[in-house]
């Protein structure tokens, strides 16, 4: 790299490749957004922004017994001294921490609008206030006795600290969420009990397996209940090597009306799912007819979660109702577990259950050496004061006359008393009155009981075992104290197969199903008698009009060889013009619509190509779970037809037919099929299936259906080239 002289006007010009630049830049943006903004520190279980909150809110004293401040006095604070980023960023962190559909163990108690499970934002911060809950106090308990490391600020005129002491596995019992670069990490809040009886087994058995610590943490626990239907192997997985997911289910109950009558009640919602949207999105599934076996859905809630679902006939099953709303709506969502983390040295990594739980009790282990030392040094220097005041005691007379008549009395009392020169300032320092009030039992108490605490501290830095003891009883007054029920039960997998089919449950009823030209399709009740009758968008027709039930399954052929699958009670009412049929499926736009037929189980398809191939494709094997339909034919489809009959009659564009006998075609669920008939120039036109007792038909100009008596003279070998047809014969169709 070469640096140039800057010029006369000031400035500084680089030579520097650009691909080198930008590595370099994007590189330190991307370390920085991953270390100082996305992950989590593994200790404390808090991103830079979190806990510089609670630290601005344990410097402005707002502890739990404390009056509540406005929270933009706190978002002022942090902004100012410590997060030099937006406010509304800031803000937004801090209504998180208090929000308790959002936190496990909320750590803000907040006063005032802070939002709703139906998605509603918070009040301006000029109308919140905001202090810390007790929970938080338990993360920030010994921070003032150097019990972790500090740094400065970004403006160097305070400090910070680098991680809070944490009293409890934080980052487990209220998880966490970030995107960084390249990396992001999703962790589920867990139960703070279960964690911490996990965290005693390790500090009995550190070789306990991550197997045996999932007994005691059978999975997350979110703050909005529900249920976890994972599995335990799956979440045990998850557990071990730090990636994986949970499947969460609204918690749901029956409500019997009388008389063969019920609803469903919903009580829970799936973690961070809004209750609004989830509604909104239900009735849409009711009016665009993809949830045919609910009736209604309504909100009656006030405190708790009260959310109504009719069925649409009271002869469904609620279980059958419930899967197939679990499968089309987030009554049911995967929550992703991605343990990505920062550990004590700064380094993102994946960890599992077992060494989030190890790395948070070491932090705990430094934390109460480092505390220890403090108390040592502060308990030491108590000690040494107090031996000044035996010595004052034994010479109170003498000394209150040197502290009274002595122009130099400390240079006095060190020669005479043989006191420290910080003995002697706490002697001249304490008033004349307290000097003759001390009492020799007072002396002797306090001394007595700091020899003691002394002794034990200086035991406890010296032996690891008394530590993990320590930590152990501490983190049992821990969970006395935050200890609450589960709220998210465990359960086993839903096998859906166990129940019948929502289709089971559609009635039979006969429609027929109309597609206009430009793509609009729906259905009418019953036979179309006269089809001229049907109204359309203006400069637009009639395309297709097929016969169908509710229960049926449309297979749309498409020109570039697809085939989808639509649901028949799934389509508009035949009242107006419908629906885009592209809103339906995933169609090319330069694709056109070759064919609908109501599927029939067990039926085949002829598929064939403009160019003149094709293959007999059994509809069983055509029907796709997916709007992206199922590639079927390689190549430009001309004609799905359904096979009823023994042969094949085709017309080339050079108008030479062709018959020879379907069995000559080979059954394929897929590919380009083989040559049907062969050409010099141009292609496929038409073809046809008919049985041989009966011969083939053929359309004239006028549109009238003509017999072919003598088509056994057309009769020949697959992909042969065929001789040129009756007179008249265009097309067969």
């Amino acid at each position: 790299m070469t640096v140039h002289t800057p010029t006369p006007e000031g400035g500084r010009i680089i030579d520097e490749p650009m691909s080198e630049a930008l590595s370099q830049r994007y590189l330190a943006y991307a370390l920085s957004t991953i270390t100082n903004r996305a992950l989590p520190d593994v200790r404390d279980g808090f991103k830079p922004v979190h806990r510089r909150i609670l630290y601005a809110m344990h410097q402005m004293r707002l502890n739990p017994q404390a009056a509540a401040r406005k929270c933009a006095k706190v978002v002022g604070e942090v902004m100012g001294g410590y997060h030099p980023h937006g406010d509304a960023s800031i803000y937004e962190a801090l209504v998180r921490l208090a929000q308790d559909f959002a936190q496990r163990y909320p750590l803000v108690d907040g006063q005032g609008n802070f939002g709703n499970i139906d998605g509603d934002s918070a009040a301006a911060m000029r109308y919140t206030e905001c202090k810390l809950t007790s929970a938080a106090t338990l993360l920030l308990d010994g921070i003032d006795q150097d019990a972790v490391d500090f740094r400065a600020t970004y403006d160097d005129q305070d400090e910070e600290p680098v991680v809070l002491p944490a009293g409890f596995p934080n980052l487990l019992a209220n998880g966490s969420s970030g995107i960084a670069v390249g990396m992001a990490t999703s962790i589920p809040p867990h139960n703070v009990g279960e964690l911490i009886e996990a965290c005693q087994v390790l500090l009995e058995r550190p070789e306990a397996t991550t197997a045996e610590l999932a007994v005691i943490v059978p999975g997350p626990d979110f703050p909005t209940g529900g249920v976890a239907v994972e599995g335990h192997a799956s979440i045990l997985d998850a557990y071990e090597t730090g990636r994986g997911g949970v499947r969460l289910r609204a918690r749901w109950e029956t409500e019997d009306l009388g008389r063969g009558v019920w609803r469903i009640i919903v009580t829970e919602m799936p973690y961070q799912v809004q209750k609004s949207r989830l509604i909104e999105a239900l009735a849409d599934l009711i009016e665009n007819k993809k949830a045919p076996l609910l009736g209604d859905v309504r909100d009656e809630s006030a405190e708790d979660i009260r959310l109504v679902l009719e069925p649409k006939s009271r002869t469904v099953e609620p279980e059958v109702l419930m899967e197939s709303l679990f499968r089309l709506s987030d009554l049911e969502v995967r929550f992703p577990i991605n343990m990505n983390v920062l550990d004590a040295t700064g380094t993102p990594r994946v960890m599992g259950l077992k060494a989030c739980l190890q790395a948070f009790l070491d932090h705990r282990r430094d934390v109460l050496v480092r505390r220890s030392h403090w108390r040592i040094d502060r308990v030491e220097k108590r000690l040494h004061l107090l031996e000044g005041l035996r010595i004052v005691f034994l010479n109170i007379d003498e000394v209150i006359r040197i502290v009274r008549e002595e122009e130099q009395p400390k240079a006095v009392l060190i020669a005479r008393f043989g006191l420290s020169e910080l003995q002697a300032d706490f002697i001249l320092d304490t008033r004349l009155r307290q000097l003759a009030r001390i009492e020799e039992m007072t002396i002797e108490n306090e001394y007595k009981a700091l020899a003691e605490e002394l002794a034990g501290l200086q035991a406890l830095s010296l032996s690891p075992a008394k530590q993990w003891k320590t930590i152990g009883k501490a983190l049992e007054l821990v969970r006395k104290a935050l200890i609450s029920p589960r709220r998210t039960t465990i359960a086993e997998a839903v096998d859906a197969s166990a129940h019948a089919p929502v289709e089971a449950y559609i009635p039979r009823e006969a429609i027929t199903v109309i597609l206009s030209e430009r793509g609009w399709i729906r259905a009418a009740k019953g036979k179309v008698e006269d089809p001229s009758e049907l109204k359309f968008k203006e400069g637009d027709d009639l395309a297709f009009l097929v016969p169908a039930f509710t229960t049926d399954k449309l297979l749309v052929a498409a020109s570039d060889g697809r085939i989808f699958t639509i649901g028949a009670d799934k389509l508009a009412s035949g009242r107006g013009h419908g629906e885009p049929l592209r809103l339906m499926i995933d169609l090319d736009e330069s694709a056109g619509i070759i064919a609908v037929l109501a599927h029939q189980p067990g039926a085949k398809l002829l598929v064939a190509s403009k160019a003149g191939y094709g293959f007999i494709a059994p509809e069983d094997d055509l029907l796709a779970q997916k709007r992206g339909g199922k590639q079927v034919l390689n190549g430009d489809l001309l004609a799905a037809l359904r096979v009823n009959g023994d042969h094949v009659a085709t017309l080339g564009e050079n108008l030479k037919a062709l018959i020879f006998p379907l069995a000559e075609l080979p059954e394929m669920g897929r590919g380009k099929g083989v040559k049907l008939q062969t050409y010099k120039q141009g292609g496929l036109q038409d073809l046809t299936v008919f049985s041989a007792e009966t011969g083939p038909e053929w359309a004239d100009g006028g549109g009238r259906r003509r017999n072919w008596p003598d088509w056994k003279d057309w009769l020949g070998k697959r992909a042969g080239a065929g001789r040129m047809g009756p007179r008249g014969l265009r097309k067969f169709r």
